[in-house]
């Protein structure tokens, strides 16, 4: 005799009342961060909490703030519209122990030339950087999109539609980096300075 299994639908819907002060928001948005084991959109995460832009916002900024005060093993990661929980950088080593990865991915001066290029300018055309680089970056890119440090992300509304290079949430995790707006700040020399000199 043969068991069947049967699947049931279960509908969740929310329970209780609505999220009213930033620590509940924040406190719901970890727990999604969490369970979702992925980036998620912050329209995804407004739907799912019925709460507006600039809740969610100050939600963030509060959860961002307790685990970071309070020097919480995990981080808040923001990458453009998408934002997930991830581990501090300060306990890389220990995961990467746990997962038998290498502590570091090895990259050519070439590589990291390109790689800070795509990280200030994003996103930006393979055009663009070798512009900026004035040399070829075929292989500088290619191996940057192989560590997974770079996806292409679109195309341009130019000529050629040529493509269009952005960091990934990797990239943000190996440089320790819970948003681009950690990015050291670079000042560029002006014309003028330089004759100056």
């Amino acid at each position: 005799m043969q068991k069947q299994r049967t699947q049931a639908t279960i509908e969740i819907q929310p329970v209780g009342q609505p999220l009213t002060t930033e620590a509940q928001i924040a406190t719901a948005i970890e727990s999604v961060l969490f369970v979702s084991g992925r980036p998620l959109e912050r329209t995804e995460l407004r739907k799912l909490l019925d709460i507006d832009e600039e809740r969610l916002m100050q939600g963030l900024h509060t959860l961002e703030y307790e685990l970071e005060s309070q020097g919480r093993g995990i981080r808040l990661q923001r990458l453009g519209t998408q934002v997930q929980l991830v581990t501090a950088p300060e306990h890389a080593r220990f995961i990467a122990a746990l997962l038998g990865l290498p502590m570091t991915a090895r990259l050519t001066t070439a590589a990291m030339e390109t790689l800070s290029v795509i990280a200030y300018r994003q996103p930006v055309t393979r055009a663009q950087i070798e512009t900026i680089r004035g040399v070829n970056s075929d292989r500088a890119l290619a191996s940057l999109i192989q560590h997974g440090f770079v996806v292409e992300v679109g195309r341009a509304q130019t000529v050629g539609r040529p493509t269009l290079f952005a960091t990934t949430p990797e990239f943000l995790q190996q440089f320790g980096l819970t948003s681009l707006d950690q990015l050291p700040q670079v000042t560029l020399e002006s014309e003028h300075t330089k004759e100056e000199m």
